[in-house]
């Protein structure tokens, strides 16, 4: 699978930002801004949000 978007990946889990949030424990704003600088999240934010997504963390990008 070529590596895809957070904001992608959300979208196609069907959620929007505020329900990811929610169900990741954080801020609406604060997912916003992951989806645009993803390079610097940790990589347990990386694997939170890759379980939530269903998708393995190396198809992030």
């Amino acid at each position: 699978m070529p590596k895809i978007s957070i904001k992608a990946a959300r979208v196609n889990a069907g959620l929007t930002q505020e329900a990811a949030a929610r169900q990741l424990g954080i801020n609406p704003d604060t997912l916003a801004r992951y989806e645009r600088e993803s390079g610097k999240l940790s990589l347990e934010m990386l694997r939170k949000i890759a379980g939530l997504y269903k998708i393995p963390v190396n198809y992030l990008k």
